[in-house]
């Protein structure tokens, strides 16, 4: 506290001071003022503010990334490097590790305040000098605060994951008056009006509705344990991330997982540059005041990645598992509340953001590799499971009321005789050797996917039934393909992926492995296979088709064209309204060797494929890291047909409907269409 009062009290006076020269000066002044108004929500709080004075602090906060004011702001890249020449990159670099300042005043978090406020002084410092530093002496302080306080930041990363003492969130929603929507703005997030409708909206629900909604929520996490075969009651805590605006429906699920004997954790989404990866927000966030902002500063820690970072971080990873091995032992997993229907995000591709080198890229993949050996060590894939279901927010439309409602349906749809169809299809799949996937009109999807050979039939079973337990809403058959004779084109004419849009995407398979990759969001081939590199691929040179599915939830599809939403639904729900391919790790990564089975008693024996069964000898190359999902919609699907050894076919689907004896039921929410 004496260090965070000597830095507040030096921030003070530089508004003041002319000894740093333009245009740096600019810069140092605008963050000064940035860094005060932090400073008095950390001394005073927001004690005796109204709803309209917390609003007008909390967008006071933002401003400078908004939509409307990025041109001109510091936190803007191209801005940054216009105005501060080849100081561009470092000083943007430093704006965005000061921006995650707002969330630390609102958290009291002393010390994560304290040293970018120091690390903010040091550089104002060096610019105050008769000499100013060079460029390059800039990114050594940058680099220096990184490699100085990695240990501390990746242990209370970790920390906060699981230990369910002292949490913010849960504190905030426990004991806030849910019903005063002037608690949105104590989290720190940004609150934007589908925050705040969203909240407005949960509030309008009656108790049973929230506690219904929450209810198939937290179930769905409990039986993804039996189903997985696993103890449930050997666990203690499960992590919850969410978005602001649904806390009534997460009150009571955290009431409902105490009823199991779970307490909950709830962290942030990562802020300290040592803990972010790309421009994707996991854990708890409020709203994104401009994507672009996230976009344009997803690849800052390439001002530090080296080998040296790699080994410090892992070894940081590590100590703290050890210190938290208890906690880490009873935790189980996370339990996951997306939403969907934000206005969709195209990004601006700018060549004054920090970029990956080649190298860069390989140390990356090294350490999230390595990353997940870790984790895997201390909170056990065969022990632990997930939930994750979607809903949308208010900017979805007009509708949303009546949208929302449809939603909660189709995540309730019987669960019964879904399993009954869907097992008709497991039946007819498991006859065969190989599936035929075509598109239909201007779709050139054209695959051939290679199933693993059943030595015993009667007990075993290529596909897993997929109903409403980990991955709401129901709805779907998949396995994971032998890559040799997997091949073909896979095409969608526009698809979302974590956020993202990807418009005429097309992968070409060989071997299961993609080997060519094309989409047409921008100008020239170059920025197009970047930009799939960057967000598909991962820079992996090859990447895997680890699963192929068929989605059964027609309803889901019929409901997202009548509402005129198919192109803002989140993955979990389009993958289940069409077939569909993950590129990446299979669905059973870490997982391979524990026995999963189907409501009918049979192994699921398709849990490995040819990358993954190298964790035997080398699991390093095993895995990927990632897992991505992409869906046919059945208005581009020409036909799934299943060939056997005699080369004899069998229609699934033709023309987008479900032809199979047995799953005409399917077809009814299509009507007369």
């Amino acid at each position: 506290m004496e260090r965070y009062e000597l830095a507040k009290e030096r921030i003070a006076q530089i508004p003041q001071e002319t000894i740093v020269e333009e245009p740096y000066r600019d810069f140092f002044v605008k963050e000064a003022a940035f860094l005060q108004q932090i400073i008095t929500v950390m001394d005073n709080g927001t004690q005796g503010k109204n709803f309209v004075e917390l609003k007008v602090q909390n967008h006071e906060l933002y401003q400078d990334i908004l939509p409307q004011n990025y041109e001109n702001s510091y936190g803007n890249p191209a801005y940054a490097q216009k105005m501060l020449g080849e100081y561009g990159k470092v000083f943007t670099f430093l704006y965005t590790e000061l921006h995650g300042g707002i969330a630390y005043a609102f958290e009291k978090k002393a010390w994560d305040l304290t040293v970018i406020l120091e690390l903010f002084l040091e550089i104002y410092s060096a610019f105050a000098q008769e000499e100013i530093p060079t460029e390059k002496q800039v990114k050594e302080i940058l680099v220096s605060y990184v490699n100085d306080y990695c240990q501390d930041m990746v242990e209370e990363r970790i920390r906060e994951a699981i230990d369910p003492e002292n949490n913010f969130i849960v504190k905030l929603i426990m004991e806030s008056d849910l019903n005063d929507l002037s608690y949105l703005y104590q989290s720190g997030e940004y609150v934007s009006e589908n925050e705040l409708k969203t909240a407005e909206f949960m509030n309008s629900l009656s108790q049973k509705e929230i506690d219904d909604m929450a209810r198939t929520y937290t179930e769905g996490y409990r039986i993804g344990f039996i189903t997985g075969r696993k103890d449930i009651t050997r666990k203690k805590t499960v992590n919850i991330r969410y978005h602001l605006g649904f806390e009534r429906m997460v009150k009571a699920a955290i009431c409902q997982f105490e009823e199991m004997g779970l307490k909950t954790v709830i962290y942030r989404h990562a802020l300290h540059a040592v803990n972010r990866r790309n421009q994707f927000r996991s854990g708890f966030t409020g709203g994104i005041a401009n994507p672009q902002f996230d976009y344009d500063h997803r690849q800052d820690c390439a001002l530090f990645m080296d080998s040296d970072f790699v080994k410090r971080k892992l070894r940081a990873m590590q100590t703290s598992y050890d210190e938290y091995a208890e906690l880490a032992a009873v935790h189980g997993g996370p339990a996951v509340i997306e939403t969907f229907g934000e206005i969709p995000f195209s990004p601006v591709s700018k060549p004054e953001s920090w970029t990956f080198t080649e190298a860069q890229q390989k140390q990356q993949l090294e350490l999230d590799n390595e990353s997940s050996q870790i984790t895997n060590r201390y909170i056990k894939g065969d022990e632990r499971s997930f939930t994750i279901i979607a809903y949308p927010v208010p900017e979805i439309g007009e509708n949303f009321p009546e949208i929302f409602r449809e939603i909660v349906k189709i995540n309730t749809l019987d669960y019964k005789k879904y399993q009954k169809i869907q097992q008709t299809i497991i039946d007819t799949l498991d006859t065969c050797e190989w599936i035929e996937i075509k598109g239909r009109g201007e779709n050139e999807t054209d695959l051939l996917i290679h199933l693993h050979t059943l030595t015993d039939p009667k007990t075993q079973t290529n596909f897993e039934n997929c109903v409403a337990d980990v991955n709401i809403p129901l709805g779907e058959v998949f396995t994971s393909p032998v890559l040799a004779g997997t091949g073909g084109m896979l095409h969608v004419s526009k698809v979302y992926l974590n956020g993202l849009q990807f418009r005429d995407l097309k992968l070409v398979f060989d071997c299961g492995q993609v080997i060519d990759y094309s989409c047409s969001n921008f100008e020239t081939e170059e920025e197009n296979r970047k930009y799939i590199e960057d967000n598909i691929l991962f820079h992996h040179p090859k990447i895997a088709m680890g699963e192929f599915a068929i989605g059964t939830n027609t309803t889901a599809y019929v409901a997202a064209h009548k509402y005129d939403i198919a192109d803002k639904l989140p993955i979990l729900i389009a993958e289940k309204m069409g077939p569909h391919f993950a590129v990446g790790d299979t669905c059973y990564s870490w997982e391979e060797d524990t026995p999963v089975y189907n409501p009918d008693g049979k192994e699921i024996i398709a849990r490995d494929n040819e990358i993954s069964e190298m964790r035997k000898d080398d699991v390093s190359l095993a895995y990927y890291g990632c897992h991505t999902d992409i869906t046919i919609p059945y208005d581009e699907l020409g036909s799934i047909r299943t060939i056997d050894d005699e080369g004899e076919m069998t229609a699934i689907i033709e023309d987008g409907r479900f032809v199979l004896p047995g799953t005409e039921a399917l077809n009814e929410p299509f009507g007369d269409e």
